[in-house]
């Protein structure tokens, strides 16, 4: 590889599979993905400090115990014309969790279905002597559910808090900037990202803002085969409004003003790239993460680990 070459080329030539919107395409190119991002939550915690069940029963009625997030994730890449690559997401969504009321009982609620797509683009502001930068701009269309109801003690078909809904119900704009840079046998890039809610939605609350913030450091091994380490701080708010058919004085995960925090993780990856043969242009990656720091408005349960898998592939 020349100095002045940046390529994808390569199988540190993407970002971790964790960062969406990573990288851009010459002109004709396409490049189609799935995605499996599962998260697991257990445990209470407010502000740094954590609580137990009973503490929490002590102040709700219903104290959540644990939480099982599974997105499954459609994506199509096309570039158009130079500069510019345009993109598409369709997830689904699969989620679970699990209570425990103040008189001992147990009893769990489950949500499934399309949550909000994405459509967007990024669009190349520069190349030079191996780095790269470039805008993300998407916006997200209220395809996903907010009116999921389930059984639970309190009725057939109760409806469920914030937590356990499929999608935002407003459009949102997601800006963002990524800055990319290659050697030989290294990669590294860092990213930013905001999720804003531009309205209201049709049941009177709007979710917080979000910020997310990215940098990570591959090591090629071969031409096949690349590890990766990555930190990400993000941060969201609070809802604004509420649901009126949910009790914030039952559970806190009905409560619009125990929903902010800001986490840290550790991610560790890794990248298999196939540049020849029948498999030509394919890729699959693995991304596991750990919390490092967690400060939350809670209660609220507190994130015990992420883990993405995803296939890629571009002709």
């Amino acid at each position: 590889m020349h100095a002045h070459d940046w390529s994808t080329a390569r199988p540190d030539g993407h970002a971790p599979i964790g960062i969406m919107g990573d990288h851009t395409y010459n002109t004709g190119k396409w490049m189609a993905s799935f995605r499996s991002m599962m998260m697991h939550m257990d445990g209470n915690r407010s502000g740094s400090d954590d609580w137990t069940t009973a503490e929490v029963n002590a102040a709700y009625p219903v104290s959540p115990l644990e939480i099982d997030m599974q997105m499954h994730m459609l994506g199509l890449m096309y570039a158009p014309i130079e500069n510019l690559t345009l993109t598409a997401m369709v997830p689904y969504q699969v989620i679970t969790m699990d209570h425990r009321m103040r008189n001992g009982m147990q009893f769990d609620t489950k949500s499934d279905g399309v949550g909000d797509m994405r459509i967007g683009g990024l669009y190349q502001l520069g190349k030079w002597s191996q780095h790269s930068i470039h805008a993300n701009l998407s916006l997200s269309l209220p395809t996903g559910s907010i009116d999921e109801k389930d059984a639970t003690p309190m009725g057939p078909r109760t409806n469920l808090p914030y937590p356990m809904q499929l999608g935002s119900g407003t459009f949102d704009l997601l800006p963002g900037l990524t800055y990319l840079g290659q050697t030989e046998d290294w990669s590294w890039g860092s990213q930013v990202t905001a999720t804003i809610r531009l309205d209201e939605n049709n049941s009177d609350y709007t979710l917080g803002n979000r910020f997310a913030a990215s940098s990570w450091l591959a090591r090629k091994l071969n031409k096949s085969l690349s590890l990766s380490g990555r930190l990400n701080l993000e941060t969201w708010k609070n809802i604004d409004g509420n649901d009126a058919r949910l009790n914030p004085m039952m559970v806190p995960t009905a409560d619009a003003s125990r929903r902010g925090g800001t986490r840290l993780d550790v991610l560790a990856g890794l990248n298999v790239f196939m540049p020849d043969g029948h498999l030509k242009g394919h890729r699959i990656a693995i991304e596991g993460a750990i919390p490092v720091l967690q400060n939350l408005d809670g209660p609220q349960l507190k994130t015990q680990w992420t883990f993405t898998f995803g296939w890629q592939y571009a002709w």
